[in-house]
């Protein structure tokens, strides 16, 4: 291996599970591509490292993958979350993979899972 990738390796043995995620999407968005695979690796490396105490996700993305049935209560549930607008809201019910909340706590997130799920609509928490 030349040494400009030894160099790179160093490196990236130093991020913690968190920033290598981050180092991945961003990657994916620059060059259009997926790293299903290389996250593996990834992750397989991380935990080569065992004395290492592991991070817990302290921040989560509330996701909508389907608005369902009833998309008039979801769009309500999404105004009350955030502060939309009514046609705002309506355009983000309607896109499957739209982050409804971006970086909240677990809490939240799981708060507002319950209530979009209830409403009727299909949620992933990220």
């Amino acid at each position: 291996m030349s040494e400009k990738l030894d160099k790179i390796v160093e490196e990236l043995s130093t991020l913690s599970v968190l920033e290598a995620a981050d180092l991945v999407k961003k990657l994916e968005e620059k060059w259009g591509v997926s790293a299903a695979a290389p996250v593996a690796v990834a992750a397989a490396g991380g935990a080569v490292a065992a004395g290492e105490p592991v991070e817990e996700k302290t921040e989560f993305d509330v996701v909508i993958k389907d608005p369902g049935a009833k998309k008039i209560d979801v769009i309500k549930v999404i105004r009350q979350l955030t502060s939309l607008g009514l046609g705002e809201a309506k355009t983000l019910a309607e896109t499957a993979g739209g982050k409804i909340l971006s970086a909240v706590g677990k809490d939240a997130a799981a708060d507002a899972k319950k209530r979009l799920e209830e409403a009727g609509a299909n949620i992933v928490v990220e």
